[in-house]
């Protein structure tokens, strides 16, 4: 099955779904939730396959065992091709519309300290901001966790030191409401989303393998 589009009833769910959390809702709900939801983003990531890889739909559910927060359901359905451990493309679609991405969202110990040590070297660190500033004036939000300070070994007053303060790096897109999202066409824009995400990822993947 091809992408057709997000139907406005996959806005919908989520927007009740904010409301009423709760397990009654979903299992009366469960078949929009199927319809709507996640068989168009599993079309939407098959289309999208041939050049990126096979995505995974994340659960549904939340892990609440360490939350305050216990409403059991996520409020979005994100689906994520990996390649590499938590590194590759995203996209997701919830009440305030779709969102894409790409990058690392979950860092290791060593693979944060070679990241850094790439930041540090010269050629390999202007790389990384030449990338951050491309995907910036291209309308990206260059973001992910960050330290409030700088961290332990490096000076405060580093020139790069807003990229060593990065636990994570990732860039993002919102859509929202885009009557794009409800067409074919956002398989096409999508892909090209992820073409410009890729040196971002292609950098962590030569920089962030190895500790230094």
């Amino acid at each position: 099955m091809s992408f057709a589009g997000f139907p406005e009833a996959a806005l919908d769910f989520y927007d009740d779904l904010e409301i009423e959390n709760t397990k009654a809702f979903w299992e009366e709900h469960i078949q929009t939730y199927r319809t709507a939801v996640a068989e168009p983003m599993t079309a939407l990531t098959d289309d999208l396959a041939d050049e990126f890889g096979s995505a995974k739909l994340f659960r549904p559910y939340r892990d609440v065992r360490f939350s305050k927060d216990k409403t059991p359901y996520k409020t979005h359905q994100g689906a994520y091709v990996a390649v590499a451990p938590a590194t590759g493309y995203y996209v997701q679609i919830g009440a305030p519309g779709v969102r894409v991405g790409g990058g690392i969202y979950d860092v290791s110990t060593d693979r944060l300290a070679a990241i850094r040590s790439a930041i540090v070297h010269e050629r390999h660190g202007a790389e990384l901001i030449e990338i951050a500033e491309t995907l910036t004036s291209a309308g990206w939000e260059f973001g992910g966790d960050r330290l409030k300070t700088a961290p332990r070994g490096f000076p405060k007053d580093h020139p790069r030191i807003g990229l060593l303060r990065h636990k994570t790096f990732t860039a993002m897109r919102d859509y929202g409401f885009d009557e794009m999202i409800h067409t074919p066409e956002l398989v096409e824009r999508i892909r090209v989303d992820w073409r410009e995400t890729t040196p971002l990822i292609e950098w962590i993947l030569r920089h962030g393998n190895d500790a230094p």
